[in-house]
């Protein structure tokens, strides 16, 4: 807990700041510094992830007075503190994974940001704090790098909470529901802990109906009075050309539902690269290698090379050194949401040494070894010197 910055530091505002001081400061660090933003950037996930921990508990009222009371040690649930932190147990710190889900659960939907592709996640629910939200749900989806070059619609196969059909989703066969006694239909219960600081009291969903303020007397038989079950649907994703590994697209409405004819959650379908390609991506960018032999090397010649986009001639200029580049310009991936915009191929250049050599191309390489080997002339001489 020693090393652990102050959150009031990390996200640059004063302890006096208010919520929307807050809420500003965080989604420009968010911003800046996102993973998609920043690929394979560790510092920069890491002051993502930081900030998104101080904006967690800053932005909550009654962490944020345990914070400001206790500092770190009021979330440390293994040093006696007040637990519930990310994750279930002790607040020990968030991890980049939990720090992308909160990022996208409070502005998924900011048109300031939203995801790589510019959807908007709107929470349905009109506002009711005892509707009962569904779960998100991420899938990876693999492309190839052609895919990812082209743009492609994929069908993709997905396993979710749906509404029970035997009772519209409601969990009551009569399809009524009454007010929890057990939370007096607030769908939030309080409850006592014990800590080093004495006891501290929690708000915590109500475990009888889930939050919703509400249950079923006679509850379907077929959802348990849930009002959800498992079923499968088939979705169409369609992907933009130029996307990244790491880039995910979000479809609204396509998570779990919520119990008792809750809202329902997104689905968040994640991109991966499959390794399938004779390219390997760099940016906007593609690298390849070609091999050629001495002569070509020597005297020059011309290679025909597969691109995403079709055959092209590449030139192979005399006097090629091994480990050469060559570029190719436009023949590279498109930019996302740009696709005339293309990257470059970069071609570096290998020479391959022959082997198992004929007596006569023996012969050949040793009449040249000659040449290679014969002494400048006067003249080659004089003129090497300037004179």
């Amino acid at each position: 807990m020693a090393n652990k910055r102050d959150y009031y530091e990390v996200l640059g505002v004063s302890k006096t700041a208010n919520e929307d001081e807050i809420k500003k400061s965080y989604r420009k660090l968010a911003v800046q510094f996102h993973p998609d933003k920043n690929p394979n950037n560790a510092e920069a996930a890491e002051k993502f992830r930081e900030a998104t921990e101080a904006y967690e508990v800053l932005k909550d009222e009654n962490k944020r007075k345990q914070y400001d009371q206790f500092g770190h040690a009021a979330f440390d649930g293994g040093a006696g503190g007040f637990g519930g932190g990310f994750g279930g147990g002790g607040f020990h710190g968030m991890d980049l994974n939990e720090a992308l889900r909160a990022f996208m659960g409070d502005f998924g939907g900011d048109s300031y940001y939203g995801d790589i592709f510019g959807n908007s996640r709107t929470r349905r629910g009109g506002g009711q704090s005892n509707v009962s939200q569904g779960k998100n749900i991420q899938i990876k989806l693999p492309l190839t790098l052609k895919e990812m070059h082209d743009g492609v619609t994929k069908t993709i196969k997905i396993t979710h909470k749906i509404a029970c059909p035997q009772c519209s989703g409601s969990g009551s066969k009569s399809g009524k529901l009454e007010s929890c006694p057990q939370c007096n239909g607030s769908g939030r219960q309080r409850r006592v802990t014990q800590s080093i600081f004495g006891q501290m009291m929690q708000e915590v969903v109500c475990s009888k109906c889930s939050g919703t303020g509400k249950f079923a007397k006679d509850p379907c038989g077929h959802c348990s009075g849930q009002g959800v079950v498992s079923g499968e649907e088939r979705v169409e994703v369609k992907i933009p050309a130029g996307v990244s590994e790491g880039n995910y697209i979000t479809l609204d409405g396509k998570g779990d539902k919520g119990v008792n004819n809750g809202t329902t959650g997104d689905l968040i379908v994640i991109i991966m690269e499959k390794d399938t390609s004779v390219f390997t991506r760099h940016g906007v960018d593609l690298l390849t290698e070609i091999e050629i032999s001495f002569t070509e090397a020597a005297l020059g010649g011309e290679r025909e090379l597969e691109t995403f986009s079709g055959k092209i001639k590449v030139k192979i200029p005399a006097g090629t050194q091994y480990g050469k580049l060559l570029k190719v310009p436009g023949k590279g991936m498109p930019v996302l949401h740009n696709e005339r915009v293309k990257g470059d191929i970069v071609i570096r250049v290998l020479i391959k040494t022959p082997e198992n050599l004929s007596r006569e191309e023996k012969r050949l390489f040793e009449e040249l070894q000659k040449t290679e080997n014969k002494p400048k002339s006067f003249f080659q001489k004089i003129k090497n010197f300037g004179m």
